[in-house]
């Protein structure tokens, strides 16, 4: 747990960032010594100048990516020293976790709680338990005739391009690449340009821990120089993508026209919360409701944005859920007590801001919120923002915000609430309100969603996949299904007579 006693604007101020590359072992300037300025959302300071790189850094790295996967110094050694390693690898985060939770809070603008207690935990929790699956994952033996033996295993794909998105910088990284090296790959991993310095902390730590040089890279820059030329690039074996619907879908279009390489997006959504009439414990659908969509300051792809509730007791539940919004009044990120922070940049703000007004103007009513806050600080803050009276059909109910905004819609019948859930382009997360058991489950399988939680939301492990149907992507994160991404499955045919 944080310590509260921890000055961590003290800390801030003596904090020492290195923003170049990791390529082969090594940090290292971009090749044209190109640099971006990072700030924080905080309060608009500067924290570093990071390396710009570009398609020939890309090269560079998956050249060294390559070398490593070809002479096996990763993949060939034996399965116990590779755990041992990525279990060293996670011990490391977890002695360097305030560091990389100051670096998160200061990047990316989240509560300097969740950062520690959340974030760079669940970043260690994922490796430790991706490595600890290395020696417990076995292949097949296909059942053939007695004269034959058919064995089914499972091989490292090879070079992996993992490319991660800005909301959750070290634990979607770690979603990344913790399988991927545990089937015994090399990696390249590009973070985005708007959250990019625990990647590259991460890249030492990796090697520090004895992962050899050129089986992790870290390329941090923008999507059109960096990202692009990886998912581009012909000795590149898969690319593992979170992020927008829309750049997942020019992922899928790059992975095609270049060498077929496996293309895995974890994209958008736009989830449905279900509460039923008959919800056993409205007082918990209600903290959950507000505590998961203004967690992160609403910029999580699985947040239930859609509130459906059952009209007859929808104003007892919203007086609820607005009764919940002092607890997520947005603070200083630095602060052990703020539980919602900045918005990542200027211009995520204003994209916020802009869905509240189109709300307005195609007729929503604006219950609490809806405006910027703290603008004083220099910072990017938004209140917890309300919608009720919302129709499916209007922008803040379809199109993906990212930010904190709730929107809710009332049904009437059981099949009404279905046919308004599944009544999206997205299908990443849902939820179930009900203490009918017969109907939880007929309506959790009858949402088209990855993931449905029944009478709880975003509660989920490490042993659960993550990823959705339609355009939120074919991505699976977590779990050991996870290892299906990185891995090809060989037949090894032998006739014994």
């Amino acid at each position: 747990m944080i310590d509260i006693q921890i000055d961590w604007h003290q800390r801030a101020k003596t904090l020492k960032i290195d923003g170049r590359a990791v390529i082969n072992g090594k940090r290292m300037s971009a090749a044209d010594k190109a640099t971006f300025e990072c700030f924080s959302p905080i309060d608009s300071r500067k924290l570093t100048d990071v390396a710009s790189c570009k398609s020939a850094d890309v090269d560079l790295a998956v050249v060294a990516a390559r070398a490593a996967f070809n002479d096996r110094r990763w993949a060939g050694l034996p399965p116990k020293e590779r755990k041992q390693t990525m279990i060293k690898f996670a011990d490391l985060i977890i002695a360097n976790r305030e560091e990389l939770a100051l670096l998160e809070t200061l990047d990316m603008g989240k509560p300097i709680t969740a950062s520690l207690n959340v974030d760079v935990s669940s970043a260690a929790n994922t490796i430790r338990w991706f490595g600890e699956a290395i020696d417990k994952v076995y292949d097949e033996i296909a059942p053939t005739a007695d004269h034959t033996l058919a064995m089914i295993t499972r091989e490292p794909i090879g070079v992996v391009g993992a490319i991660v998105p800005w909301n959750y910088p070290i634990a979607m990284a770690a979603w990344k690449i913790a399988p991927a090296l545990a089937s015994g790959n090399s990696v390249v991993l590009k973070p985005s340009e708007k959250s990019p310095l625990t990647a590259l902390r991460l890249g030492d730590l990796a090697l520090q821990a004895g992962i050899p040089a050129g089986v992790l890279n870290v390329l941090p820059g923008f999507g059109q120089e960096a990202g692009s030329p990886l998912a581009l690039h012909m000795d590149v074996d898969c690319i593992a993508f979170t992020g927008s619907t829309a750049v997942g879908k020019k992922i899928q279009i790059m992975a095609g026209q270049s060498n077929l390489k496996r293309a895995w997006c974890e994209l958008g959504g736009k989830s449905p919360n279900i509460v039923f009439a008959d919800c056993k414990d409205v007082d918990r659908a209600a903290e959950a409701s507000a505590g998961s969509i203004f967690y992160n300051q609403g910029e999580s792809c699985n947040a239930p944005s859609r509130l459906l509730v059952e009209r007859s007791i929808k104003d007892k539940l919203v007086k609820k859920i607005l009764a919940e919004l002092k607890n997520y009044q947005p603070g200083d990120p630095l602060d052990a007590n703020t539980t919602m922070g900045a918005m990542v940049d200027c211009g995520q703000m204003e994209s916020v801001l802009k869905y509240i007004e189109s709300g307005k103007l195609e007729g929503a009513s604006l219950l609490a919120g809806g405006a910027q806050v703290k603008a004083e600080s220099g910072g990017f803050y938004i209140s917890p923002t309300v919608f009720d009276n919302v129709t499916n059909r209007m922008k803040i109910a379809a199109e993906e915000i990212f930010g904190p905004v709730l929107s809710i819609i009332t049904f009437d019948t059981v099949d009404e609430a279905i046919n308004i859930a599944n009544d999206t382009e997205y299908g990443l997360a849902a939820a179930v309100w009900t203490q009918d058991i017969s109907k939880a489950h007929m309506v959790a399988k009858r949402l088209r969603a990855g993931t449905v939680h029944v009478n709880s939301y975003d509660e989920d492990d490490i042993t659960v996949p993550f990823g959705g149907y339609k355009q939120s992507g074919n991505g699976r994160d977590k779990s050991l299904h996870a290892l299906e991404k990185y891995t090809e499955l060989k037949t090894t045919w032998i006739r014994l007579t």
